[in-house]
C-alpha cells in the first residue's frame, strides 16, 4: 500500500473485535516508532506495551472512562523524556506514535489516539518515574468498525503561498 493510501484509510477506531496482534506485526509497529525522526536525533521516547486485561481496564478508567480502550488487544503508552530533549520531547514522540498508527493501519489493525487521561494515574498504574511525561495512549487491535471518511477542509482553505492569505495555485 502506498503511504498516501494508508493515510487516507486511517480512522480512529473505537470498537475492537476479539483477536490478537501477531508478534511480528507488533514488532513492525514498534520498529516504525523506533525509526522516527527526532530533533537532534535525541530519540526522547519510551513505549510501554500493555496486554494485561486488568491493567488495560485501569488505564481506560484513567483515560476519562473511555472503556473501549480496554477492548483493544494492546495499549501502547508513549512516554517522553524531557531530560533528553527539553524543548521537543512531546513533538518527537507524537511523530513516533503516528508512525505506529500508519504501520498498524497498513497491517489491517485499528488505532485511536488517546490524549484525554489523568497522567498521574497512568504513571501510578505503570510505575513510570516522575521525571518522564506520558504523552499519549494508543490502543491497537482488530477493528470491529469501518467508519466513513470524516469531512476535511480543502487545500485552498489551509494552504497559502509565500505568505498568509496568499492563495496557492497548483
Amino acid at each position: 500500500m502506498q503511504v498516501l493510501e494508508v493515510i487516507k484509510k486511517r480512522r480512529s477506531i473505537r470498537r475492537y473485535s476479539p483477536g490478537h496482534i501477531k508478534d511480528d506485526d507488533l514488532r513492525s509497529i514498534l520498529e516504525a516508532a523506533r525509526l522516527a525522526p527526532s530533533a537532534g536525533n535525541r530519540q526522547p521516547w519510551y513505549f510501554i506495551v500493555v496486554r494485561d486485561e486488568s491493567t488495560k481496564r485501569r488505564l481506560a478508567e484513567a483515560a476519562a472512562h473511555q472503556m473501549f480502550i480496554a477492548d483493544a488487544d494492546v495499549i501502547v503508552i508513549g512516554v517522553s523524556d524531557p531530560g533528553r530533549s527539553p524543548r521537543w520531547h512531546d513533538r518527537d514522540i507524537m511523530i513516533a506514535m503516528e508512525h505506529m498508527v500508519l504501520v498498524a493501519t497498513e497491517l489491517g489493525y485499528g488505532t485511536c489516539w488517546i490524549g484525554a487521561f489523568n497522567e498521574d494515574k497512568v504513571k501510578e498504574i505503570l510505575n513510570i518515574p516522575e521525571q518522564y511525561r506520558v504523552i499519549a495512549l494508543l490502543p491497537i487491535g482488530v477493528p470491529a468498525e469501518s467508519p466513513p471518511p470524516r469531512p476535511r477542509r480543502t487545500l485552498e482553505d489551509i494552504v497559502f503561498s509565500e505568505k498568509w492569505g496568499s492563495k496557492l495555485t497548483l
